[in-house]
């Protein structure tokens, strides 16, 4: 399609670029390792910095890579299948993670073991190609539900910022969509015909974020201004008025 009259990419493109400069997340020369994960989330992503390329002045290598928790081989191959059609640099780290998250073994919630595993092997993969920065898919939405889920399973006030350093600096993680929404996202991904790829996860439907994401979105049809107050809220914080 032509992106000159799609909506969605001009505003995807526009808060990407924001989130860019607001945390001087890229500069040039970086080598910045991709969290592929099979969503539209991450496919996204990974198609708009390569894109974000051509029309820059600095230059930055992308190296997507998927950490494939054990459930399905065919889930990694068709993500390896769009990424040689597009000409994505593409690893694929073939784990247990998701089987031993879900064994009766673990006692931990499986969504967070299987998640703290398969962001522990980024680091280290990561560290094997020299990425000094690693790129992540989360959005608006995610970055509300993870506020959320803290305060509603952890009881702590917290969720994913838009770049946050890790070991002293020697990473950093960074999450270019922070403001964009998951609607503009899916609109997109069926204009330009990402693949639609089904979460072979047994919790992918029956997770607290589901549970969250739910509740959630019943509260923001009785006002269209919530999620953005809820949004902006996490910058305007008034401690003085928190139990502390």
């Amino acid at each position: 399609m032509n992106l000159i009259h799609s909506r969605a990419y001009k505003i995807i493109k526009r808060y990407v670029g924001k989130a860019i400069h607001r945390y001087d997340m890229i500069n040039d020369g970086d080598r910045i390792l991709l969290g592929l994960s099979g969503g539209v989330d991450s496919f996204i992503l990974l198609w708009i910095l390569n894109e974000r390329k051509k029309r820059i002045l600095i230059d930055y290598e992308l190296i997507a890579v998927f950490v494939d928790p054990g459930f399905d081989d065919q889930f990694g191959k068709k993500i390896e299948t769009y990424c040689k059609a597009n000409e994505f640099h593409l690893l694929i780290d073939h784990t247990d993670y998701g089987l031993r998250a879900h064994s009766t073994e673990n006692r931990e919630n499986p969504c967070f073991l299987c998640s703290r595993l398969r962001r522990k092997r980024l680091f280290e993969i990561a560290a094997k190609y020299g990425c000094k920065k690693i790129a992540l898919g989360h959005h608006k939405d995610d970055i509300i539900e993870t506020l959320f889920i803290n305060m509603c399973y952890s009881g702590a006030i917290g969720t994913m910022v838009p770049a946050q350093s890790f070991f002293k600096n020697e990473f950093q993680i960074i999450r270019p969509l922070a403001f964009v929404e998951q609607e503009t996202i899916n609109r997109f991904a069926k204009e330009i015909g990402f693949p639609v790829l089904t979460n072979p996860c047994p919790s992918a439907n029956n997770s607290k974020r589901s549970e969250i994401k739910k509740l959630l979105t019943q509260l923001y049809k009785t006002n269209k201004n919530i999620k953005s107050n809820i949004f902006n809220s996490m910058s305007n914080v008034n401690t003085e008025y928190l139990l502390i």
